[in-house]
């Protein structure tokens, strides 16, 4: 009968194994954790646009480079008042809004949103008023998709 001593390479062998800590990362929990933060993100993204409707007019101009701050928008819808972010505001009211928030502003850049069934003339009345309030940086905001005109 032969007997093993504890310093024997079966009886290590088995102990070790025992005692070693497993070396792989179980990464199931992070790609849910990342999937619900993906879909968490798909859903919030439409709703941080200022959430005045319009039917804005389609060109075939390019994207805008996004901005350090929070943009300022100021929308001129087909019927009712004009809106100053997410405000209605009086059109004796937008240019003193206007120089206030000028202050405060790093940038100049003001985005104007206008329906496409309103005429051109009120359009540019409105630009005239956000130069006079400062702001020389002005984008007209449209959606992509219109019509090209390089044949």
């Amino acid at each position: 009968m032969q007997v093993q001593s504890r310093n024997s390479p079966s009886s290590s062998r088995r102990g070790r194994s025992r005692r070693q800590p497993m070396a792989e990362i179980n990464v199931t929990p992070f790609v849910d954790v990342m999937l619900v933060l993906l879909i968490i993100f798909m859903v919030a993204a439409p709703l941080l646009t200022v959430g005045v409707p319009l039917q804005l007019p389609e060109t075939a101009a390019n994207a805008v480079a996004a901005e350090p701050e929070e943009p300022l928008t100021v929308s001129v819808p087909a019927e009712g008042p004009l809106m100053l972010m997410e405000d209605s505001v009086d059109e004796g009211q937008l240019v003193p809004r206007l120089r206030e928030l000028a202050q405060t502003r790093a940038s100049a850049k003001i985005f104007l949103r206008a329906d496409g069934t309103i005429p051109y003339a009120r359009v540019v009345q409105v630009m005239g008023a956000l130069n006079a309030a400062g702001f020389n940086d002005i984008v007209l905001v449209t959606d992509t998709g219109g019509p090209r005109m390089d044949g």
